[in-house]
């Protein structure tokens, strides 16, 4: 594909100016310079065309490399077509060739202007580069032009003298051809593909690199045949990552001969760069083409006449440290190991490519090639072992200069086992690293090519613990139990052989394959005779993993009791723990007895196998109890325990459960919807039933108002399909609690009574888990059914009085007042307020219902004034909590008890309530929750409530955004606030 010259007006004007110089009798040189692809030949065959047109005769010739040997061969060739010309064989003596052969030249010029045109003068042989510099030194008197096009780019083997080197500056005009700029790149795009978008032609034009050769090989590429599909004949084809998608295959062969062009050092170079490149993070290219075709669509619009010099990017010096490069700060150094070069002329090549638009910077300062394509080019036929030696040799050079191990690991990614001690620790740190940054599949990457170095059987066992339960992690689950699998029956310390079956354990029950699982925990009891303490570890793994199985979990109970009535040293703290969340969910004990013996059980040495077991089952406890700081500071050090090293833990997922059990307990709605996923997670999940953390995500949607979208996730599960579990539970509660809110009391009573149902045949009587009574005589109230509401109402509260916990006793108390009816109901509501706002814990949406209920009844006694006081708190309470449903009930309650509600924006800073703004402001000055709080003397966790709020009314996301959602300027009290 060819078109018109772009961007070379300059070598034109040049090029005439001369030419008339010529005609007048005064010759010289001009010598057209510029990097290979930059379009010397076109320069040169342009000034051909102009010097025959002004009369002048031309002779020309081009220099290749098979002629370098032959003495005055490419003399000979320029002056072939001269009549006289007598095929002169040059002789031995070179001084009595070049004079025939310049009396030669001498005779023709005297007939008329000659115009000399050389191209490629840098592969000429020896003794014709002398003889045209000796030229040079004698046509400034005859009316001859020489102009010689010569390759002046930079090469790692240093080039030879070019044909100017030693001649005076006066007798050269040198004009250097540079890399076309974007704007002229983007024209030529758009000349072969008009109805290219500006995305597309920023793409192209990145892959030319300002390269006339390159680019418009692509074009031809882009515009051959092109493979049947939906795309419009008329529109552009998209760019392919891979070069073998290009036909007919132009743009890697000019790629290609660029490479051979500069010699076998600068390639190696080149490819090892492009190698090297793949083991750094990717990066984007779509959005700084979107943001290169806008600036190319700008300067477009401002000058019709911007070039190479005006839109080229300043070269940028690859000095070792000296870029902002996490992958390794001497990318030259690392390069020119590589590749076995000089590193100073590497770090000169890294300079001038970039300088003519090969290379580009990337965000962290590395030499990364302009385009995908580009690096695919020049990689294509490169050998896969060749570039394995590289990214080990770029490996052990940063490993030495004390890189970043995930760094190193991403050259060993790419290199074939080597067997080294340090390749080992490097991919294991790197993946721990992954792991401490949540990403598990980056850090199976680094354990799969670990497996590749030469291992013993128990370092083998631990690698293949750890992948297992990375790739199920990772949803790969087939992949990672038949890791974990192997695990199992290789040698290994009997330690391993416990983490390696609580692993796989784990993955099985997550699979519902739970008699499966519990065989292998059995197994590996078995195996451990005169490991006492292990023993211990997986009876109580055996107990915590028999809940997803109903008659399995009674009979581990059951045993586990009688071992510990009867044979306490048999029973480790963590089992002894269990113990105490069966008898907290069965109804037998008090939160003050459970904690006294949970604490207990904390302060007693553990094992560090057993401690997550101990920690998630103490979290769990003190939840219940109400005791929320404290179970938020045990799930963060259970969640440590069970990530460090990353295996596969049962007590992970209770962990997780728990930290949404104590949001739910605060009223954090915000937090609680956040944690939902999009709709294709919901969709996976859907498989394996429904999760404890979706039955809060579907209550917190409920409260925040947000109907069609609970009613959307209540239906994405087929529960009828779903494996038994108490997880399956608490989710037919939350979808009663769904139903209910959406006026179908008949529906969600089925839910609560299977709930109940299924909790009661897993011996979990006490309401501290799923309040099912409560919720059941609810239903029954709104169908007309007193008496049984108020039979179940009263059965909760005695449960709840075991159990003893504001929040229990507080929602029983507040169903039993509705029940109940009259002065007695009005006072057992009043008291469920009072002993939910006495709770030393938040009592989260609890006081507000409580409040509600009090408001409502004292509205139906006749007590308006403190009916509205009820209810307003109630309005408040849910509106920073983010309850809009319960925030709707309130304000319709205090309008029929004759209040007027204002009509305040419920988003937009006007929706902000004083407390919301004095804090939201602090926030947008820069001030920590720690700071807001201390400077307001409120609880940290108020504070956050606050802002959560705020963020929801403001419509936005993160802190970064308040100062431009906040009306107006802070003020100065965001500096000094006010005390509230």
């Amino acid at each position: 594909m060819t078109g018109p010259l772009r961007e070379r007006d300059g070598a034109r004007e040049l090029l005439a100016a001369e030419t008339e110089r010529a005609r007048a009798g005064s010759g010289g040189l001009v010598l057209l310079q510029g990097a290979t692809g930059t379009g010397r030949t076109s320069v040169l065959e342009d000034a051909v065309r102009d010097a025959a047109g002004r009369g002048l005769r031309v002779l020309r010739t081009r220099c290749s490399p098979e002629d370098s040997g032959v003495p005055f061969a490419t003399v000979l060739q320029l002056l072939a077509p001269v009549p006289d010309f007598t095929d002169l064989v040059p002789d031995p003596d070179d001084r009595g060739s070049a004079a025939r052969l310049w009396r030669l030249l001498y005779a023709y010029a005297a007939e008329g202007p000659l115009l000399l045109a050389v191209d490629d003068v840098h592969l000429a042989d020896a003794p014709s580069l002398r003889w045209l510099r000796e030229a040079v030194r004698r046509i400034d008197r005859l009316p001859v032009l020489l102009v010689a096009s010569e390759r002046s780019q930079y090469d790692i083997d240093p080039r030879g003298a070019g044909l100017a080197q030693s001649l005076p500056p006066s007798l050269v005009r040198t004009h250097t051809i540079a890399p076309l700029g974007d704007t002229a790149a983007a024209e030529l795009v758009r000349a072969a593909f008009p109805a290219a978008g500006p995305e597309w032609t920023a793409e192209c034009v990145r892959a030319g690199t300002g390269n006339p050769m390159l680019l418009h090989a692509l074009l031809d590429d882009l515009g051959g045949p092109r493979p049947a599909g939906p795309v419009a004949a008329d529109a552009a084809p998209p760019l392919p990552d891979t070069c073998a998608a290009l036909y007919p295959g132009s743009y890697p062969a000019a790629v290609s001969w660029w490479l051979n062009s500069a010699g076998a050092a600068t390639a190696d170079v080149a490819r090892c760069l492009a190698a090297l490149e793949e083991a750094w993070p990717q990066e984007s290219e779509g959005t700084q083409e979107v943001q290169e075709a806008q600036e190319t669509q700008e300067a477009e619009e401002t000058s019709e006449t911007a070039g190479a010099q005006g839109t080229r990017e300043a070269p940028q010096q690859w000095t070792g440290g000296g870029t902002a490069d996490p992958v390794g700060p001497d990318v030259a150094g690392t390069l020119a190991e590589a590749a076995g070069a000089d590193p100073a002329r590497v770090t000169g090549w890294l300079t001038a490519m970039t300088r003519i638009g090969l290379l580009r910077p990337d965000s962290a300062g590395r030499p990364r090639f302009a385009h995908r394509l580009l690096r695919d080019a020049v990689l294509t036929g490169w050998p896969t072992a060749r570039r394995g030696a590289a990214h080990l040799v770029a490996a052990e050079a940063i490993l030495r200069r004390g890189e970043r191990v995930e760094a190193v690991a991403a050259h060993l990614l790419r290199a074939p086992g080597v067997g080294l001690p340090w390749a080992l620790r490097v991919l294991r740190d790197a993946a721990t690293v992954a792991v401490h940054d949540a990403r598990p599949g980056a850090a199976a990457r680094y354990l799969r090519r670990a497996l590749d170095e030469p291992l013993s059987d128990g370092r083998r066992q631990q690698l293949l613990t750890e992948l297992g339960s990375l790739e199920y992690a990772s949803a790969d689950g087939a992949v990672g139990i038949a890791r974990l699998a192997e695990a199992q029956h290789l040698h290994a310390a009997p330690r391993d052989r416990v983490r390696a079956a609580v692993a796989l354990g784990t993955a099985l029950v997550g699979r519902g394959e739970v008699t499966t699982a519990l065989e292998v925990l059995r197994r590996t009891e078995g195996s451990l005779d005169g490991h006492p303490g292990l023993t211990r570890t997986v009876r109580t793994a055996t107990a915590l993993l028999s809940d997803a199985d109903l008659a399995t979990r009674q009979e581990t109970y059951r045993r586990l009791s009688e071992s510990g009535r009867h044979a306490p040293e048999l029973v480790g703290t963590a089992s002894r723990a269990l113990l105490v969340r069966y008898e907290a969910t069965a109804g037998l004990i008090s939160a003050g007895e459970a904690m006294i013996r949970v604490r207990a059980l904390l302060a007693k040495p553990s094992d560090p196998l057993a401690e997550p077991f101990l920690l998630g089952t103490a979290a769990a406890v003190a939840e219940w109890a109400d005791e929320l700081d404290e179970a938020e500071r045990l799930v963060d050090r259970g969640l440590a325990g069970c990530r460090h090293p990353a295996l596969l833990h049962p007590m992970e997922d209770a962990l997780l459960n728990t930290r949404a059990d104590i949001a739910a307990a605060r009223g954090d709605v915000a937090r609680l919807i956040s944690v939902r996923g999009d709709g294709a997670a919901v969709a996976a999940r859907a498989q394996s039933g429904p999760s404890n953390r979706d039955a809060h995500v579907l209550m917190a949607l409920v409260h925040a108002g947000r109907s069609e979208e609970a009613g959307r996730l209540a239906d994405a599960f087929d529960l009828s399909r779903a494996p038994e579990s108490w997880q399956l539970n608490r989710f037919l509660y939350a979808r009663g609690v769904q139903r209910l809110a959406a006026g179908d009391p008949a529906g969600a009573l089925h839910d609560f009574l299977e709930c109940g149902r299924r909790q009661t045949a897993r011996e979990v009587l006490s309401p501290v888990v799923t309040p099912w009574r409560t919720a059941v005589a609810q239903c029954r109230l709104a169908l007309g059914g007193g008496q049984e509401a108020l039979a179940l109402a009263t059965e909760e509260l005695r449960l709840a009085r075991v159990w003893n916990t504001p929040r229990t006793v507080g929602r029983a108390l507040r169903v039993l007042g509705s029940a109940t009816g009259g002065r007695r109901g009005l006072h057992l509501a009043e008291e469920a307020v009072d002993t939910l706002r006495d709770a030393p814990a938040d009592a989260g949406m609890e006081l507000v219902e409580a409040l509600l209920a009090h408001g409502r009844q004292l509205l139906a006694a006749g007590e308006r004034a403190r009916a509205r006081d009820r209810l307003r708190e109630a309005a408040d309470l849910a509106e920073r909590k983010g309850g809009l449903r319960l925030l709707a009930l309130a304000e319709q309650a205090l309008r029929e008890g004759g209040a007027r509600v204002p009509a305040a924006a419920r988003t937009g800073s006007g929706a902000l309530t004083a407390s919301e703004r004095r804090i939201a402001e602090l926030a947008a000055a820069g001030r920590t929750n720690t700071e807001i709080a201390d400077l307001l003397h409120l609880a940290r966790r108020t504070v956050e409530t606050h802002l959560t709020s705020s963020y929801r009314k403001l419509g936005i996301r993160r802190r970064a955004e308040l100062p431009a959602t906040l009306d107006g300027p802070r003020s100065p009290a965001a500096a000094i606030p006010d005390p509230i």
